[in-house]
């Protein structure tokens, strides 16, 4: 990937930063991690959205700011049958497409945009399926959308029909996810022409509130406003990612002013952050959970009695203690705790060191030794997880089993964790996509999910049963006691140790206005501002 992007080193010295017009407004943003790419329905990871279906994409639907409720975006109406299988959409006329330096649109948006951006990641057959190698389109697999839509339809430039060949309760929201971001079919024929299709993961074209300008590796990714934004120009000039991978060092550039706001503090500034007269911190619950998922396909892991034993070993508090400092709870379920149909009643694998022991024993396992995958990036549900994992290390020591802790460049780290015959055990997480436990139960642990977001490799029938009839189901009510069984059977079979559910803090610049706190952990800055 390093020399993936070195096309962007031109666009980067012409763009302005924070030296640029006196009349100009930079906002910086010291962000996480380094994108996979800029075609989100590629990838999963937050920090890839946030650098690019946030910024440079909209959507038929939107999430309204701060909650989970989806909205009309791209999509000025839409009407849904009776059955729920036929969704049809009217599109915002006048919808204007990016206008960069290495492309120029003739048209506005339209319905083979739509079908352009969804159909490459359904039909295996598309020109655009595999056009960048070991293409998975991932996140539309996991929710099931191959099997779910049987055609999207063109009915006319601005309309556009979806026929589902079953009734689905969140496809609305579904459609509101990054993975669903609409791009620009002129600019894939023009890119296909000149054969240079991978440039659609590199170079974006959206219809989003900023404009790409160009991406250094690991370094910065730089935008400009999109003054014919269908949502309304952003009230900043220059939106800049500074790519900042240690926490200690956001803190201190944004102490310094070198960037307005910052995601993931260290827990142990945060009281600190709060003293700052300089500085503003939000809170508020996460809509997360951090797991360590074993490859169930793999002995003993492949046994649930052996999961359950190591799941007693962990001592949860601890980690929460260490590495969160107070501002997460141990979680007990794979869903959060603020999140409706979440089961009270499971009751978690208590820490017990003796009983782990004995458990492990009778198990017939000796001499167990194992790894344990440690994420390399901060995360809103795991912030140290090089610290979490020395915890389990020492917490297995105690009974009889030796882990060796690795680690990898994050989009590696992403990428060999979904492999079936992964060796170890991968410290992951998630924050939700669309407030559905859909989201979480079919999109983790779904037998679909195996070999993608389905870390724990686990395709459990009964289990599976109960989340495909919940998605079929429109009343809350019933949906809602299917997750709860659901929540059963994985406590039962325990594919995850369950670890945190954390508080989501986001501490930036007193002159920062308009920012918006996020449930699903998504940093957007469209309605941002700075005061002079």
């Amino acid at each position: 990937m390093k020399t993936k992007f070195a096309f962007a080193a031109a666009a980067l010295a012409a763009a302005t930063f924070l030296s640029g017009a006196a009349s100009a407004k930079t906002f910086v943003y010291c962000s996480e991690g380094s994108p996979e790419g800029f075609d989100p329905g590629m990838y999963t990871a937050g920090t890839t959205f946030d650098a690019s279906a946030h910024p440079v994409y909209s959507r038929l639907m939107e999430f309204k700011p701060g909650t989970t409720e989806a909205e009309a975006g791209l999509a000025e109406s839409y009407e849904v049958n009776a059955e729920g299988t036929e969704y049809t959409f009217k599109l915002r006329p006048g919808v204007k497409f990016h206008t960069t330096e290495f492309f120029t649109p003739s048209r506005d948006l339209n319905a083979d945009d739509v079908i352009f951006s969804l159909e490459r990641q359904i039909k295996a057959d598309h020109p655009w399926a595999q056009y960048v190698a070991g293409t998975s389109w991932e996140y539309a697999a996991g929710m099931g959308f191959p099997e779910l839509i049987k055609s999207i339809e063109k009915v006319d430039d601005l309309t556009v029909k979806f026929t589902l060949n079953r009734p689905e309760a969140p496809f609305l929201a579904n459609l509101a996810m990054p993975f669903a971001s609409i791009l620009s079919k002129e600019y894939a024929d023009k890119l296909e022409a000149e054969g240079k299709k991978e440039q659609l993961n590199q170079m974006p074209v959206g219809t989003g509130p900023f404009i790409f300008v160009g991406y250094q590796q690991d370094a910065v990714i730089r935008y400009k406003k999109n003054a014919d934004y269908w949502g309304g120009a952003p009230k900043i000039d220059d939106l800049v990612f500074a790519i900042t991978t240690d926490a200690a060092v956001r803190y201190q550039k944004l102490k310094a002013g070198e960037c307005h706001l910052m995601p993931f503090p260290n827990a142990a500034d945060v009281e600190s952050m709060k003293a700052d007269p300089s500085l503003t911190v939000m809170e508020q619950e996460g809509l997360n959970v951090a797991y360590l998922a074993y490859n169930t396909t793999q002995a003993p892991f492949d046994k649930p009695e052996v999961r359950k034993a190591l799941n007693k070993a962990i001592n949860k508090a601890a980690i929460v203690d260490a590495v969160f400092q107070g501002m997460a709870t141990p979680a007990k379920n794979p869903i959060p705790p603020t999140m409706w149909s979440y089961n009270e009643a499971t009751v978690d694998d208590a820490y017990d060191l003796d009983a782990a022991k004995k458990e492990l024993e009778a198990a017939g396992v000796k001499d167990l030794s194992m790894k344990i995958w440690a994420m390399p990036v901060s995360r809103p549900y795991m912030l140290n997880a090089r610290r979490a994992a020395e915890i389990m290390q020492d917490d297995f020591a105690k009974v009889g089993v030796k882990v060796e802790i690795v680690s990898y460049e994050w989009a590696e780290y992403l990428d060999r964790s979904k492999a079936k015959d992964r060796d170890g055990a991968v410290m992951l997480g998630w924050t939700g996509d669309n407030g559905d436990p859909d989201n979480f139960l079919d999109t983790l642990l779904g037998c679909e999910a195996v070999g993608g977001n389905n870390r724990a490799q686990w395709c459990n029938e009964e289990f599976n049963a109960l989340v495909k009839k919940a998605k079929v189901t429109s009343d809350q009510a019933e949906r809602t006691k299917l997750y709860e069984e659901a929540q059963t059977v994985f406590k039962r079979e325990a594919p995850w140790a369950t670890i945190d559910h954390s508080l989501s803090v986001v501490p930036m610049r007193k002159e920062v206005s308009g920012f918006v706190q996020s449930p699903l952990g998504d940093f957007t800055f469209e309605n941002v501002d700075i005061a002079e």
